[in-house]
């Protein structure tokens, strides 16, 4: 068993599927632009990170 109960040849056809759907074209850009998402995420955390300890001094 896999995930929650899918097992993993469940998985690879669900994936042909989406696949034989969206063609590796848009599956290309969806991962593009889902890669880019998630590094400006990352950014915007560790910014918020380093601005926390500049916060807590004035607050003092």
């Amino acid at each position: 068993m896999g995930l929650s109960g899918i097992s993993p040849g469940s998985l690879i056809l669900i994936f042909l599927i989406v696949v034989l759907l969206f063609g590796t074209k848009k599956l290309q850009t969806v991962g593009e632009d889902l890669g880019k998402a998630l590094k400006g995420f990352r950014k915007g955390l560790r910014e918020a990170q380093e601005e926390e300890p500049s916060n807590k001094k004035t607050d003092v």
